[in-house]
């Protein structure tokens, strides 16, 4: 059968279309994306943007005819840190089942947590004895998960995003040193007030901050998710990658091969959040997971459905 799972983000929009076939193996088909910003000053205002919220809105109901143009039987869709903090949202929740179809579902951070666990250990082949961290910088929050043999799943959601801290912060261009410092300084209060004591094994990176930092030191033109999945980005790539962000104005930025333009405005915040995480739990690299939420999305939905029949 073949099944779609949307994944409406602080940042971006995701659709991934997926099949499984009759030996139960599940093949991707296509894979949508488009920054709309549906988080953009939700932390000042704590309402949607209307021109965010269309923009969202069109590519929602674009991508669901994408969708079913492919033959996808069944369309699930989650939404996460913008519609979690907003007083409108059940609004354009309303919206995108007259406009599109589909219930979207708010999903809690802790559920989106879960969500990106399942992605990773389906994902990526890593050792299931080790102690795992997962970071998913997303644009209005930070998703952590820590993960040890023999104990329950612990998940924290902050309120730390790429997009959140951008406008918090960053209003110069570039940004001054001591915009830069009082962005370190929030995130490493946010981590201290954590108190988890925990030195992981491994940390796995997911989502579109650690996926665009990948691709800007791999310098790729054209990304590819083959090359990205399973990387090992190193803590000293993620700082000089910091430092050359912030030296450069937005419109260089945007020429930078493996940044989006769409993201080049806060992917210097994002970049910060990763690198103080990594100092904060004593990682020298992360493992980058191209397959976030919509892949969690999708295993979660595919173990409540019956077999495939051959």
């Amino acid at each position: 059968m073949k099944l779609a799972t949307l994944d409406v983000g602080t940042n971006t929009v995701l659709m991934l279309v997926a099949e499984r076939d009759s030996a139960g193996a599940v093949h991707a088909i296509a894979d949508f994306a488009r920054i709309t910003r549906l988080g953009r000053g939700v932390d000042a205002s704590g309402k949607l943007d209307p021109d965010a919220a269309a923009q969202t809105l069109g590519a929602i109901v674009e991508f669901a005819q994408k969708a079913r143009e492919l033959g996808a039987e069944k369309i699930v869709g989650v939404a996460t840190a913008a519609l979690r903090d907003v007083s409108d949202g059940a609004e354009f929740i309303a919206q995108v089942k007259t406009r599109a179809g589909l219930d979207l579902e708010i999903i809690t951070g802790e559920t989106e947590a879960q969500l990106s666990y399942l992605a990773v250990t389906k994902g990526l082949n890593l050792d299931p004895a080790a102690k795992l961290l997962i970071v998913d910088i997303g644009g209005g929050s930070t998703e952590l998960i820590r993960a040890e043999p023999g104990r329950q799943l612990d998940v924290a959601s902050l309120q730390i995003g790429s997009v959140r801290l951008t406008e918090r912060f960053i209003h110069h261009d570039p940004p001054t040193a001591h915009e830069a410092m009082d962005l370190r300084l929030a995130v490493n209060e946010t981590l201290h007030a954590l108190e988890w004591d925990f030195t992981p094994d491994i940390m796995v990176g997911i989502a579109g901050t650690v996926t665009t930092v990948c691709a800007i030191v791999l310098g790729l033109a054209t990304y590819d998710p083959k090359v990205v999945h399973g990387h090992r980005l190193s803590q000293d790539d993620v700082i000089a990658t910091i430092a050359k962000l912030g030296a450069m104005p937005l419109e260089e930025r945007k020429k930078l091969p493996g940044l989006e333009p769409g993201r080049a405005d806060v992917i210097f915040a994002g970049a910060a959040i990763l690198e103080r995480i990594m100092c904060h739990f004593n990682m020298s690299e992360v493992v980058v997971s191209d397959q976030g939420v919509r892949w969690g999305l999708l295993w979660r939905t595919l173990a409540t459905l019956p077999p495939t029949a051959p």
